[in-house]
């Protein structure tokens, strides 16, 4: 069987500076990508998801338009679809992603699984058609996107590992959070 990696939402928006940005963002997005060079071989497919938000609409009331958001079900206006936000961080190499998968447009979405391909692949599709047993988890935020795709692809039937030195999250008790989560869901923090 195979292993998959999924590259969770390392764009402009969830780094420094963008307009949800995690600290260590930029950081995660160049471990990623010498990761990458160190051991892109080891996997069957690579994956990357991107938040790709409508621009004229709230996204099923994901974005906060009439009230301060709560940080919890609504977030500010981020990860616009055409938008410098929504582009991968510059420090994220993308030359070796096979499959770019693209979630949240007109609806909330934090898994990848919620997301397809240009081309309308599901995430589900492409693990059954290559085979993959295996999944390896890296992005942005550890305690949201991160946490969403990795029980998923559990709830799939996929062996978990979470790369933690590949993840950054946007607080560190919910971060600590999710990761024990995980684990006790049957992901393997590595």
């Amino acid at each position: 069987m195979g292993k998959a990696l999924f590259i969770i939402d390392v764009q402009n928006d969830f780094t420094e500076g963008g307009a949800l940005g995690v600290d260590g963002g930029a950081a995660v997005a160049a471990a990623i990508t010498e990761h990458l060079r160190a051991h892109a071989d080891d996997y069957t497919i690579i994956l990357a998801s991107r938040d790709w938000h409508d621009r004229d609409n709230d996204n099923g009331g994901h974005f906060a338009t009439d009230a301060e958001p709560d940080f919890v079900t609504t977030w500010p206006v981020h990860c616009v679809a055409g938008t410098n936000g929504a582009e991968y961080h510059p420090a994220l190499d993308t030359t070796r992603v096979q499959y770019h998968i693209r979630k949240g447009q007109g609806v909330p979405a934090y898994s990848i699984f919620e997301g397809r391909t240009e081309a309308g692949s599901s995430v589900h599709n492409l693990l059954d058609e290559h085979g993959i047993d295996t999944v390896d988890v890296a992005g942005i935020a550890t305690d949201y996107c991160v946490r969403a795709s990795a029980l998923d692809a559990l709830n799939h039937g996929q062996r978990v590992r979470v790369l933690t030195a590949l993840v950054a999250g946007v607080a560190a008790e919910s971060s600590e959070a999710a990761l024990a989560e995980l684990a006790h869901a049957g992901a393997e923090l590595v």
